[in-house]
């Protein structure tokens, strides 16, 4: 497989990161794919500021590999978050959905690697002007919350890599190998996973909603509540009562109301699949199976090389 920059940046074996997905991105998944030669993510948007500390200390343990931490900037309790991060030395800090330039500096102050993901050409160079290492662009294809631009990651991926310097990363919609291998030959020199590693024995989210991930066909997911936090959702009945506000008009305030507090917790970390939110990409209806960390990993590589070597004998 190719050693670029995102290889050298990270030290990692493979230009596989696998997304800090709230509910789903414990240590024992961010450690189980830094260990196959990936850089695992733990996702701290779902955790208080001591259980991400102990998260962190367990994945210390659990792999002699990088990992780092993603924070979704929105959140509550931003600054003890990072307090944390610093205070327990992680290396690699990815952060969303917010201003890169609040924590950028403070990150970079204390020896983190820092990366920033953005869904349009605007906000990679906003995110490149801070002065993060590299950024991941995520089409909307993506699962969890999203870009309000609709800009699929075939499209967002060209666009990015002709605007910036520093190191691109693709997200959304790649499940496999050759979708892996797409992204790169249209500039990125790695991707970030997330959906695949939902399907995976080590992510936190529970069985329930893993079993609806393999379950998707193609149409089970859509993008809503834009007018809020756009996020993609599988289209069980929360969704559905959402989708009937929308037709009779709700208001954002009704629509806020309806969504209320600690739906995704509800939905992926303790089963619901009625009351809860069911982040997941339009990549769900290819995963067929739940499996090891390590195995998707290994597929990626092995289907990556495979195809490549395909179309290299293509005259």
């Amino acid at each position: 497989m190719i050693k670029n920059r995102v290889n050298r940046l990270f030290g990692i074996q493979y230009p596989i990161i696998q997304a800090g997905m709230v509910w789903a991105s414990g240590w024992r998944l961010a450690s189980a794919v830094s260990n196959a030669g990936g850089l695992g993510l733990i996702g701290a948007g779902s955790m208080y500021p001591e259980v991400l500390r102990e998260h962190i200390q367990k994945c210390k343990k659990a792999t002699q590999n990088p990992f780092g931490v993603n924070v979704p900037l929105l959140y509550p309790d931003i600054d003890q978050l990072m307090k944390v991060i610093v205070e327990e030395k992680v290396p690699i800090v990815f952060t969303a959905a917010g201003n890169p330039r609040l924590w950028t500096d403070y990150l970079k102050s204390h020896a983190c690697i820092v990366v920033h993901v953005v869904s349009s050409v605007k906000f990679a160079l906003k995110a490149q002007d801070c002065g993060v290492d590299a950024v991941v662009a995520e089409g909307f294809e993506a699962g969890g919350h999203n870009g309000r631009e609709e800009t699929t990651t075939l499209t967002l991926i060209p666009l990015v890599k002709k605007a910036i310097t520093i190191p691109l990363i693709a997200a959304g919609g790649i499940g496999s190998g050759p979708a892996m291998l797409a992204a790169m030959a249209l500039g990125a020199e790695g991707v970030q996973i997330g959906s695949r590693f939902v399907a995976t024995n080590e992510a936190s989210s529970h069985d329930n909603f893993k079993e609806e991930v393999v379950k998707a066909d193609q149409g089970s997911t859509v993008l809503t509540l834009k007018e809020l936090t756009p996020v993609r959702l599988i289209k069980n009945p929360f969704y559905q009562k959402i989708n009937a506000l929308y037709e009779a008009g709700a208001s954002v305030e009704e629509l806020r109301e309806a969504l209320g507090r600690g739906r995704a917790k509800k939905g992926m970390f303790e089963g619901d699949l009625v009351e809860g939110e069911l982040e997941i990409g339009q990549v769900a209806a290819q995963i067929d199976s739940i499996i090891p960390a390590a195995e998707v990993v290994g597929e990626f590589v092995e289907t990556f090389n495979s195809t490549l070597e395909s179309l290299a004998r293509i005259h």
